[in-house]
């Protein structure tokens, strides 16, 4: 690998800026070590002149929400044939959309808990309580809030009593312009970590994740000590195998490339029930790609040093 020189693109404008950061300079060092020649890049306005100029073997996206993973980005890098590690442009804007990459699982016969989509207008032209009202007889509670669309559960909420309702939704939508309410499944939440192989894709060990207030929301992922974490998950053989293969069953349908990491939960049955998909999981000190990883007994630089290797290969 000591004749590749890859650049990894990490920052960006989105509120997940610092998270990604973090990620590339994890990432930059683990190429580093295995031989790789990498030099890290904002992706702002001097990108496209520094690719032109500087022509790197290939781009790594290590940013995080945003044209990072609404396909902006990876449509721009096609559009000037820089080979680049991660999914194509089409297919990162179904896995963005949350309700989308629901909706096309849930055709598949795949176990998601149910939901409904609502943007911020009808709040408003419909009024917010009779709405929230609707929304409890349809779903019950306890109810999960996020944004239709982002990462890093930024404007998430778990809502247990409808008097929670008004406060959660602010919050959710001061993050997008529409948020998704869905079913709150009890169970084992995981993190199933998905990487495309010579044989097609492949899961990686589950990792359970325990956080300590019982919430796995922005704070409780990115703060050391906060949420605890088993790789592989605690859970059973079958269950395992269940997650793993929904996880593949999400790359494939949505038609994601290289790497992704799906979010479940397990419910007492043991039945896995898909939450969402990731087309550039984090790589931070706290993330949990680099945990499956390491329980898979691989090294996070040859992983992407082998996915940039795919790459490069694809484009010619």
């Amino acid at each position: 690998m000591s004749d590749r020189w890859v650049a990894v693109l990490a920052g960006g404008l989105s509120h997940e800026r610092e998270v990604s950061l973090r990620s590339g300079r994890r990432l930059s060092a683990a190429l580093r070590s295995v031989g790789v020649t990498v030099a890290e890049w904002d992706a702002d306005a001097r990108l496209l002149s520094r690719i032109e100029q500087e022509r790197p073997d290939a781009v790594v996206v290590a940013l995080h929400g945003g044209e990072g993973e609404n396909g902006a980005v990876q449509a721009v890098l096609d559009m000037i044939g820089v080979p680049y590690v991660g999914t194509g442009p089409h297919a990162c804007r179904r896995a963005w959309d949350k309700p989308t990459a629901k909706a096309e699982l849930a055709r598949a016969g795949l176990a998601t808990p149910d939901w409904v989509a609502l943007p911020h207008a009808t709040f408003r032209e419909l009024g917010a309580q009779a709405v929230l009202d609707a929304l409890v007889a349809k779903l019950g509670l306890p109810l999960m809030l996020k944004p239709d669309q982002g990462g890093s559960a930024l404007g998430a909420h778990v809502v247990r009593d409808a008097a929670e309702l008004p406060s959660a939704m602010v919050g959710a939508l001061s993050y997008g312009d529409a948020v998704l309410v869905e079913q709150f499944v009890e169970g084992t939440e995981v993190a199933i970590t998905v990487i495309d192989g010579p044989d097609g894709p492949e899961a990686l060990p589950a990792v359970q994740i325990e956080p300590a207030d019982g919430v796995y929301d922005y704070t409780a992922r990115y703060t050391a000590g906060l949420t605890s974490y088993r790789a592989p998950a605690e859970v059973s053989p079958e269950a395992a195998a269940a997650a793993g293969e929904l996880a593949i069953a999400a790359h494939r349908l949505l038609g994601l490339r290289d790497v992704s990491r799906t979010d479940a939960i397990i419910d007492r049955n043991g039945t896995p029930h898909f939450l969402e998909v990731n087309v550039s999981p984090g790589l931070t000190e706290t993330s949990l790609l680099p945990m499956a990883v390491e329980a898979a007994g691989r090294s996070l630089g040859e992983v992407f040093a082998t996915l940039v290797e795919r790459a490069i290969a694809r484009s010619r």
